[in-house]
């Protein structure tokens, strides 16, 4: 197709080109779309200043060159990336400088264009690159456009005379001292939920960064002199350039769906970036899984390129002679001596012709490494990627590279993460080929922040740093107990392999895992009884979590089925360990102090009960007498005496054995001013401020705990907890667990607005469902979920002798409490137990129930009536 632009500005020319050029690019008919658009934009300039109506006399006397800087130099022109630009002036900048800015800039502003410039004479150029390193780097990457080519051709001599000759190592520290600094604030790109693809590690700034350098080392004039120069193999420089060609597609289309510059990949943009792509469902994997797998893979080479070569060429220290280690290690029955050295504070094979003969080096520098506390070289890196095809079975099968390696899982937590290095160069996968399935493999949701096989690496890193300054738990439990574990070395090989079933999309991963891991073991010549205790805890490193954070914790039953299940101390002490480095390693989503609290209580308990036996019931009659001697001594005479202890008998059993004596007593004094109101309440702060308790006596009656949560929500205040208990004297006493109000300062103000909408709302003046509309459909508005899981209800009869118990699974909105204890309201039960607690990026609300009078519906088609209510009220719920 021939585009025809006579008669029009060369503004709009541009703007034709680019709105061509894009449409090409976005239907898949361009695949040198930023070269092109770099292009275009050069054919703008040169046609505007062949055009200029400044003072031609003016400019004979002081040249002037316009240079492309930044990504428009190297011609990375994205879709909506400034255009920087360079105005240089032989002599003094004139006066008549402005007058070309407007004649050439602003008509590119006013058609849309992001424009980034400066003027500047070549001695001032040269003065601020010398005192200015972010000024130098742009001007590395300066090519010229049009005008005195000369002038740039100097500018570009002295840049290197007068700055980098004598300032080189000073300007590389500083670029890898900002590539830290960098990294710190936009965190490891391969590794985030939302990365940020320019800034972040393993970003396109770090592939900037090795360019700089190399201009400045070895002055190379493009990326492919990478290669030219030897500073990357072929194959290094191939794989490199194919990454940042996805890199670039990604952000490319990236600038198109966000409609502006943007190098954040929030979740909004993932799944239309999946489907742009045309990534289709495959291996059971979703488009957006694949398409996440990819790019996390390809960020993950620029990032280990960058490490290498700022490994190599960033050294500015004076070479030391290379150390050999002066260590003897017996290999398949051969000495095998100082073929593994320590140069330049990094470890090196002696030679490639040492590994041929000792495929064992392989595995033995990475234990040198954990040993030692020395990185591996690039070199070395290197070497280990071209020689991994050595490890066969017999290689994975023998005792030594066995030993070896749980030398390097048990070794202590150091910053050379020695595990990490055997997963990016290879190592790892060819050692254990199980572990391949779960590399680079993501779930797309808000609440996992690492790849699975990355996870599974840092879990192993959290258990070790228990009892050290490291340590990310509040309390001393963990560190204790793994210091005083007996065996480490199983709980470490469950943590390493405890999520390896998620290689298959398909559930329980759990189960899966462990039968893969069985196999693995069987393999390797594992014990019987050792295996038993790795698949245990692979198949049932969720239990303690789930039940926690699902189970009523004060239903003695809850604890005494977990211990049924471990039946052993030290698998129990195994077992809580990894349960709380998985959540740590997951992310802060899946680990906070009120999940720390209930998973310790959880633990403490089964804990008691698998030293003491189950709790007798003796022991319970005995633990609600001496609270009942308690708070009687509290009586003040003898008829209140007597009052207490009639109140005494209308309290129900579960009530007397689960709540304190002071909390009972408490709950009195609140009872005692009800009186002839509908409810009171007390709102207590918590020692650490971060929740507050809300106890709330009440006369009882249906729909109360339904319209308690629904004013909660009203008021914006979240609830994270409750208990319901009933006397036989018909009063009810709530107690909810919740966040503060946001605006804590005004937070009294709200806590009376919130008690005057429950009066209303008891006394049918106050209609809840009206009221929570318009939350409800502004959560309409907000930014689309990561995920699309579809909504499920359980109903179960089993877990609990007195309950039934109904699981809800559901995206959060404003009002989902409210609109299932409605729900369930109008199915004729009632709550007396709630859990609130997050699974990947939906929430699971968990209500013990009764029927209205008293017990537990098991009936089938009751079962399946209240499915339907709740299913009513949750959009895409599957019954």
């Amino acid at each position: 197709m021939t585009l025809v632009y006579d008669h029009e500005s060369p503004s709009e020319k541009l703007r034709k080109k680019k709105k061509h050029l894009v449409s090409d690019f976005i239907s898949g008919k361009e695949r040198s779309f930023m070269k092109r658009h770099s292009r275009i934009l050069n054919d703008y300039f040169m046609e505007k200043f062949k055009s200029s109506m400044v003072d031609p006399e003016i400019i004979d006397k002081n040249s002037y060159a316009i240079i492309a800087l930044g990504g428009y130099g190297r011609e990375e022109q994205c879709i909506h990336s400034d255009v920087d630009l360079l105005f240089l002036f032989e002599k003094n900048v004139p006066d008549e400088a402005d007058d070309i800015i407007q004649e050439i800039v602003y008509p590119l502003w006013d058609i849309g264009l992001e424009v980034g410039h400066s003027t500047r004479s070549l001695k001032e150029c040269v003065s601020l690159s010398g005192e200015d390193f972010v000024i130098l780097n742009s001007v590395l990457d300066a090519r010229f456009i049009c005008g005195m080519s000369t002038l740039y051709s100097e500018l570009m001599r002295q840049i290197r005379e007068k700055v980098i000759r004598d300032k080189s190592d000073k300007i590389i520290k500083w670029l890898v001292q900002s590539g830290i600094k960098r990294h710190s604030r936009f965190g490891d790109s391969a590794y985030l939920l939302e990365p940020n693809i320019k800034e972040g590690q393993g970003g396109l700034r770090d592939y900037h960064t090795m360019l700089w350098i190399a201009r400045i080392k070895y002055n190379i004039k493009q990326p492919r002199d990478l290669e030219y120069y030897g500073l990357l193999s072929h194959s290094e420089f191939q794989i490199l350039k194919e990454a940042l060609s996805f890199i670039w597609n990604v952000r490319n289309r990236l600038h198109y769906l966000a409609g502006r510059k943007c190098d954040q990949l929030y979740f909004e943009y993932q799944t239309e970036l999946a489907n742009a792509l045309n990534l289709g469902k495959q291996n059971g994997l979703q488009p957006v899984e694949r398409f996440l797998s990819k790019l996390h893979s390809r960020m993950e080479v620029v990032k280990q390129q960058y490490l290498m070569f700022i490994g190599e060429q960033a050294y500015t220290e004076k070479s030391k002679p290379a150390k050999k280690l002066n260590t003897q290690t017996q290999i398949n029955g051969l000495a095998q001596i100082n073929n593994i050295e320590v140069k330049r504070g990094m470890l090196n094979f002696v030679s490639s012709e040492a590994i041929l003969e000792f495929p064992d080096l392989l595995i033995k520098v990475f234990e040198e490494s954990a040993r030692l506390q020395v990185p591996l070289s690039s070199e070395a890196k290197r070497q280990l990627k071209e020689f991994v095809y050595l490890i066969d079975d017999d290689f994975r099968n023998s005792s030594f590279a066995l030993k070896s390696f749980e030398r390097i899982l048990f070794a202590p937590p150091t910053t050379i993460d020695v595990l990490n290095d055997m997963l990016s160069t290879g190592f790892l996968v060819r050692f254990i080929p199980e572990f391949k399935s779960i590399v680079n493999r993501i779930q797309f949701d808000e609440y996992h922040l690492y790849p699975v096989a990355r996870h599974s690496l840092l879990t192993v890193q959290t258990i070790k740093k228990f009892g050290t300054s490291e340590d990310k738990t509040e309390d001393q439990l963990c560190g204790n107990l793994y210091k005083e574990l007996f065996n480490k070395r199983l709980l470490l090989w469950a943590a390493l392999f405890h999520d390896i079933g998620k290689g298959e999309p398909a559930g329980g991963h759990s189960q899966r895992g462990a039968k893969i891991v069985n196999d693995i073991l069987k393999k390797r010549g594992f014990k019987k009884s050792d295996i038993e205790t790795i698949t245990f805890l692979i198949n049932e490193h969720l239990l303690l979590i789930k039940t926690a954070s699902r189970r009523d914790l004060n239903d003695e039953g809850t604890a005494i089925t977990c211990a049924g299940k471990i039946k052993d101390i030290e698998r129990l002490i195994m077992l809580y360990l990894l349960t709380v480095s998985d959540s740590i390693s997951t992310g802060p989503k899946a680990w906070n102090e009120w999940t720390a609290a209930l998973l310790r209580n959880l633990f403490l308990t089964v804990l008691s009960i698998l030293k003491k036996g189950e709790l007798a019931t003796g022991e319970a009659v005995e633990a609600v007498n001496k609270k009942k001697e308690e708070f009687l001594l509290s009586a003040s005479s003898l008829q209140e005496k007597q009052k207490l202890e009639l109140l005494f008998e209308v309290m129900s059993p579960r009530y007397l054995l689960y709540t304190s004596a002071k909390d009972i007593l408490e709950h009195i004094r609140l009872y005692k001013k009800l009186r002839d109101t509908d409810f009171v309440w007390k709102v207590t702060r918590t020692s650490d401020s971060n929740t507050r308790v809300v106890t709330i006596c009440a006369i009882d009656r249906p729909g109360l705990f339904s319209k308690i949560s629904g004013v909660f929500t009203l008021n914006s205040i979240d609830i994270l907890d409750t208990q319901a208990y009933t006397w036989r004297n018909n009063i009810a006493l709530d107690i909810f667990k919740v966040k503060p109000p946001l605006d804590q300062i005004f937070e009294t103000e709200r806590w009376d607005k919130a008690e005057a909408n429950l009066k209303s709302a008891l006394a049918g003046e106050l209609n809840l469902t009206e009221a929570l509309k318009e939350k409800m459909s502004a959560y309409q508005s907000l930014r689309p979920r990561a995920s699309k899981r579809p909504n499920r209800i359980v109903v179960d009869n089993e877990s609990s002798g007195f309950f039934t118990i109904i699981e809800v699974f559901a995206y959060d909105f404003p009002g989902l409490l409210f609109s299932i204890t409605d729900a369930l309201f109008r199915c004729g039960l009632d709550v007396w137990v709630s859990k609130i607690s997050t699974k990947v990026d939906q929430v699971v609300d968990v209500f013990y129930v009764r029927d209205f009078d008293g017990q537990k519906v098991d009936v089938p088609d009751r079962v399946l009536a209240i499915k339907k209510a709740l299913s009513d009220v949750l959009p895409g719920t599957g019954i």
